[in-house]
C-alpha cells in the first residue's frame, strides 16, 4: 500500500507590527475587527463609568426617555421631607417618653422630702404631716371621703415612684381599727402648670403599696381619698405613709 500523505500545518504569517490583541497577545494589523488567533473583538466600544448610587436610587435616578423629570424629583423630595417633618412633630412626645421611661427603668431612685404638707381636712391629733414624718404608727386623720392632702416641692424632679402605707398602721393587729380608702385621686402640677391625673387603686391591706408615676418636673402633688371602707359613725379615714421618689 502506498503511505497516506502527511498533513503539514501551513504556517501563519507572523506581523511585525499591529495592534496586541488583549486576550492572546498576538499582533493584528490596522483595521482588523477580531484578533487573527482567537477571533477576540479588537475595537470593543468602552464601557461608560458606573453612576454614583445617589443616581441609581429612586427619586433621583437619571430617566432614559425624553424629559429630565427633574419637575417631578423635586416635588417628591419636598414629599417626603415634609412626611418627614410631620412624623418627628407627631412622634417627639411618644419618643420622648419612651426615653424616660428606658432611664428609669436603668437608673436608681431617691425619697423626696416636700417642703410643705396641707390638707383639706384632718381630725384632731392626726395632721397630714404624719404621712411624710417616716413613723407608720402615726397617721392622717380624714373626716370624710373627698378630702385631699396636697404636697408641694423645693424644686422639680422627676417623679417615679409613689408608696402608699394605708390605713392607722402597718401593723395587721392595728390596721382595722380606723376607716380606709381604696381608691386614690391623684393630681401632680408640673413646673410650666401642667396638671397630670392618675387614678391609683389600693389593696385593703396592711403594709406598703408602690405604684410607678412617670412624670418629669413634678412640682406639686395632691391626694384625695375616694372609695372608703369601714366608715362608720366614730370611726375616720386613715392614711399612715406617702413617699416620694425621684430619678437620681
Amino acid at each position: 500500500m502506498a503511505p497516506r500523505p502527511v498533513v503539514r500545518p501551513a504556517a501563519t504569517p507572523q506581523e511585525e507590527d499591529g495592534t496586541p490583541c488583549p486576550a492572546c497577545g498576538a499582533l493584528n494589523a490596522a483595521g482588523r475587527r477580531f484578533c487573527r488567533r482567537c477571533a477576540t473583538v479588537l475595537s470593543a466600544a468602552e464601557k461608560p463609568e458606573p453612576l454614583p448610587w445617589w443616581r441609581t436610587t429612586w427619586p433621583f435616578r437619571r430617566r432614559v426617555r425624553s424629559g429630565s423629570g427633574r419637575a417631578t424629583r423635586f416635588l417628591v423630595v419636598l414629599v417626603v421631607l415634609a412626611a418627614l417633618c410631620a412624623g418627628g412633630v407627631l412622634l417627639l412626645p411618644a419618643g420622648r417618653a419612651f426615653v424616660e421611661d428606658t432611664r428609669d427603668k436603668l437608673g436608681k431612685s431617691k425619697p423626696v422630702t416636700p417642703v410643705s404638707v396641707e390638707a383639706s381636712a384632718a381630725t384632731s391629733g392626726h395632721p397630714a404631716t404624719h404621712t411624710t414624718d417616716g413613723l407608720s404608727n402615726r397617721y392622717w386623720g380624714a373626716p370624710a371621703a373627698g378630702a385631699s392632702v396636697t404636697y408641694t416641692f423645693r424644686k422639680p424632679f422627676r417623679f417615679v415612684d409613689l408608696i402608699v402605707t394605708n390605713g392607722p398602721s402597718k401593723k395587721p393587729e392595728s390596721y382595722p381599727r380606723q376607716a380606709r380608702a381604696l381608691r386614690l385621686d391623684l393630681e401632680v402640677t408640673t413646673a410650666d402648670g401642667e396638671l397630670r391625673r392618675k387614678e391609683l387603686t389600693l389593696s385593703d391591706k396592711p403594709g406598703p403599696q408602690t405604684f410607678p408615676i412617670r412624670v418629669s418636673d413634678a412640682k406639686a402633688v395632691r391626694i384625695t381619698l375616694r372609695s372608703p371602707v369601714g366608715l362608720t359613725e366614730g370611726r375616720h379615714l386613715a392614711l399612715a405613709e406617702v413617699e416620694f421618689f425621684a430619678r437620681s
